[in-house]
């Protein structure tokens, strides 16, 4: 089986990566010349990259043509909220376009393999205490420019769908972590900062936003695997909450990780780490999910934490 990765670079990427092989399938990812590839430096030889801008519409019927795959995983994005509000148009461009002409690329190839079409939680945006669990029938009330961008590219795939027959299925993702995500996002940016201190390169103060929000964590690992099992059990056209079903305190999140190290550390809140709108609960609600592809997932809370302060502390020890 061909499998084209967008994004193969990225923390999901890569993740996804290792899961398609470890599947049997041949593994094609589209990359840019300026891509940080140290994620997936343990799979150069394993699979093959295609150089190619997803916002140049030329340079993705290309790719498409030669990775010629049966399966498309859309992961290829701007994914930071933070971002988003510094540079919306960028932040839009990257988002939009890009599926846009993927979906046009695949109409003019002329071929119709699955597509799995990876958008995120942040679409739902504002969520009212008496509509949680989140369910895929939510309204789509998105609060930063990176969640409208996600919202657009989420409605482009059901219009493609629709309009054309393309066979996209499409994810709502929730918060997820694992080794290997990028230390801008909450929880590494906590195990980095407590492996720093470890070291001695950091003075023993944690830098931390928002403590008192509620975010639904799943291990980047499981939601790979339930990448996969929607392309082969889900249904095109429909849309699957990826998530735990639980969720947890910052403050939970940061306790945990506290509890896994010695040395001293003071907390100290930092002004830049707030939003300038945030949402005090998201919450999903993986029921379809999990009634159309068997999906649960597998490693704990605890475990997750555990894996990715190990891979800071490991990343912090190197020359």
């Amino acid at each position: 089986m061909r499998v084209l990765i967008t994004g193969i670079t990225g923390f999901g990427g890569s993740h996804l990566a290792e899961y398609a092989l470890a599947q049997g399938a041949e593994v094609y990812g589209t990359v840019r010349w300026r891509s940080d590839r140290t994620n997936i430096a343990h799979l150069r030889d394993s699979v093959t990259l295609l150089d190619c801008d997803l916002t140049d519409a030329s340079a993705t019927f290309q790719a498409l043509l030669e990775a010629r795959p049966e399966r498309i995983f859309h992961l290829a994005a701007q994914t930071f909220v933070p971002t988003s509000w510094r540079a919306p148009a960028g932040t839009l461009t990257t988002n939009v376009i890009a599926a846009l002409n993927l979906f046009e690329a695949v109409r003019a190839w002329g071929a119709n393999p699955l597509i799995l079409n990876v958008s995120s939680s942040e679409v739902y945006g504002l969520v009212q205490p008496d509509e949680v669990p989140i369910t895929e029938d939510q309204p789509l009330r998105p609060l930063s420019p990176y969640a409208v961008s996600k919202a657009v590219q989420d409605l482009l795939g059901y219009q493609y769908h629709q309009s054309y027959g393309l066979r996209i299925a499409r994810t709502r993702t929730f918060n997820h972590s694992g080794p290997r995500q990028h230390e801008v996002f909450v929880i590494p940016a906590f195990a980095r900062q407590i492996a720093e201190i470890e070291a001695g390169r950091r003075e023993p103060v944690l830098q931390v936003g928002n403590l008192e929000s509620r975010r639904d964590f799943t291990d980047v690992r499981d939601v790979v695997r339930a990448y996969w099992l929607i392309l082969e059990q889900g249904i095109p056209g429909a849309v699957y909450n990826v998530c735990s079903g639980q969720a947890h305190t910052i403050q939970e999140i940061l306790d945990i990780l506290l509890s896994l190290t010695t040395a001293p550390i003071t907390v100290q809140q930092d002004p830049r780490r707030m939003r300038p709108s945030d949402v005090p609960l998201v919450l999903g609600d993986p029921h379809r999910l999990q009634v159309a592809t068997g999906w649960q997932p597998q490693i704990p809370l605890s475990q997750m934490l555990n894996d990715v302060l190990d891979y800071w502390r490991d990343r912090i020890a190197r020359p």
